[in-house]
């Protein structure tokens, strides 16, 4: 059976029963969990090249082939990119096909231009409040960094953000900071701060806006919204973000697919 290379200073079988999962699983797979445990540590960076699959091969003492397969399922999970004649990169939310990958939010017209405008409300750091500790997997006492923030697609308001993020992760993080940032927050959380999102569950179910939130996005009070309640994790699956959003679907649609 083929091996791993002592001097890449990882083998298959040292590969975490998390990712790996059981102690006999396809070969593609340990070697999926090694590149994976790569891409965690930093060793390539979001939007760099990684290895082509013949140098990974090389590194790890297997098959191109193994290594073609471990990459494929790599991309679909969307943590690496394909590029036609260019090789295979680190995904990145700072890539235009990417960057809304978690906001299924669709304008009912989908030939419209898609302007979208942040507003950022409120950045605070405080303790975690009991139910978002549990969720993000805090300590009773540790700090938690909240947004609130206003989404408007073409000039009017549509969805209204509560984001929480744990506090240690997320040092530094300002208001000012978030005003200046042009592209998506997950591209800024991944190169100011080392979190990378990967994937997401969501809650959702329909809700009646309460005064406040209808003021925020200028509807009448017990307007219907729907409520989404996403959980990010990196790595590891690690939850590092609770995002509460309540959405104005009166001219868009939730749009998911489902395979």
């Amino acid at each position: 059976m083929a091996s791993v290379s002592p001097s890449s200073g990882a083998s298959a079988a040292d590969a975490p029963a998390a990712e790996s999962g059981p102690a006999f699983s396809p070969l593609y797979q340990q070697i999926k969990a090694l590149i994976t445990r790569s891409l965690q540590s930093g060793e390539w960076k979001p939007g760099e090249a990684i290895p082509s699959e013949m140098d990974l091969a090389a590194r790890f003492k297997v098959s191109q082939g193994t290594v073609r397969k471990a990459i494929d399922e790599l991309a679909t999970e969307n943590l690496v990119v394909r590029r036609q004649g260019k090789g295979t990169f680190v995904a990145t939310h700072a890539e235009q096909k990417i960057q809304y990958r978690f906001l299924r939010l669709m304008p009912d017209d989908e030939g419209a231009p898609r302007g979208t405008e942040r507003r950022i409300l409120e950045c605070r750091r405080l303790r975690a409040p009991a139910d978002v500790a549990r969720v993000l997997e805090l300590k009773s006492g540790d700090a938690a960094v909240q947004i609130r923030r206003l989404l408007l697609f073409a000039g009017k308001p549509v969805v209204l953000d509560d984001i929480w993020l744990p506090g240690a992760a997320f040092k530094g993080l300002t208001a000012e900071r978030l005003a200046e940032t042009r592209g998506p927050l997950y591209g800024l959380f991944e190169t100011e701060f080392g979190v990378r999102m990967i994937r997401a569950e969501e809650k959702i179910r329909a809700v009646a806006a309460d005064a406040a939130t209808a003021q925020l996005l200028e509807l009448p009070p017990h307007a219907p919204l729907l409520s989404v309640e996403r959980l990010s994790f990196t790595y590891g699956d690690k939850p590092v973000e609770l995002r509460r959003g309540l959405y104005n679907t009166e001219s868009h649609y939730y749009r998911n697919e489902l395979s």
